[in-house]
């Protein structure tokens, strides 16, 4: 099902961006996520290069069960992205500290 926005909403939405008065976007827990919109995207490859694995390792974890790896969205078979809050929240979770592991 395809909605599409008249040009009243999409004139309404560019000047609520452009005045800063959008609310923060919550889930249903009311905690604040990432802007998906507007925060920017890696590819596959970009996060492996990032993260210092091949490609293929990212697409494996997003195949296997359980789901490991960075949240992604999957726009369609062949193209599949990760939003840069996302890996970034992602990469924290598996931070180490050394003094505090002890």
């Amino acid at each position: 099902m395809s909605r599409l926005l008249t040009l009243a909403q999409v004139a309404e939405l560019l000047s609520a961006v452009g005045n800063g008065s959008l609310s923060p976007v919550l889930d249903s827990s009311g905690t604040t996520v990432p802007d998906l919109l507007h925060s920017g995207w890696y590819t596959t490859d970009e996060v492996a290069d990032l993260i210092g694995v091949d490609s293929s390792t990212l697409r494996r974890w997003r195949t296997i069960t359980p789901l490991q790896g960075p949240p992604f969205v999957r726009l369609t078979s062949r193209v599949t992205l990760y939003s840069v809050p996302d890996v970034q929240t992602w990469l924290s979770s598996r931070r180490i500290v050394p003094m505090r592991a002890a």
